[in-house]
């Protein structure tokens, strides 16, 4: 969908990626390895930022994939979450911080731009055809 062949050509899923093999070395050392709750928790919503944005690209409609985009960063706030969790506990250093929140950060801009894109794409798409999903055939509904 949207343009892509591939979930993993799009930049936000590569970013998103990032983020969460970042994630998972951070909360892999010392007392934050320990802490099961908050490295479990984050650790999920970082993987689900990468599968909701591959999911989204996986479905049928532009509309469905900016949906799943949405969800995407929803997680990525759930993430920035944790994150002031993880510093407030000196699991990550003011550094450490910085950086992966400011990756979050920028996956987040791009799911909504790609969300926002998506959509605008949907609506100028021919309100009076109808598109088999699965043949890519068009019928036009509009009688005259």
């Amino acid at each position: 969908m949207g343009g892509f062949s591939r979930f993993e050509d799009i930049i936000a899923w590569q970013k998103a990626y990032e983020l969460t093999i970042r994630i998972y070395k951070l909360s892999s050392a010392g007392p934050f390895a320990r802490d099961f709750g908050l490295r479990d928790q984050i650790r999920r919503a970082s993987v689900s930022v990468m599968a909701n944005i591959a999911e989204g690209h996986g479905r049928r409609t532009n509309a469905e994939f900016a949906n799943f985009l949405n969800l995407a960063r929803g997680s990525v706030a759930e993430v920035q979450s944790h994150l002031y969790v993880a510093k407030g506990l000196h699991y990550c250093d003011s550094a450490n911080f910085d950086d992966l929140y400011q990756i979050a950060d920028e996956v987040s801009r791009m799911t909504i731009a790609l969300a926002r894109y998506l959509r605008e794409s949907e609506r100028k798409s021919e309100p009076n055809k109808i598109v088999n999903a699965d043949t890519g055939n068009q019928k036009n509904t509009k009688t005259r």
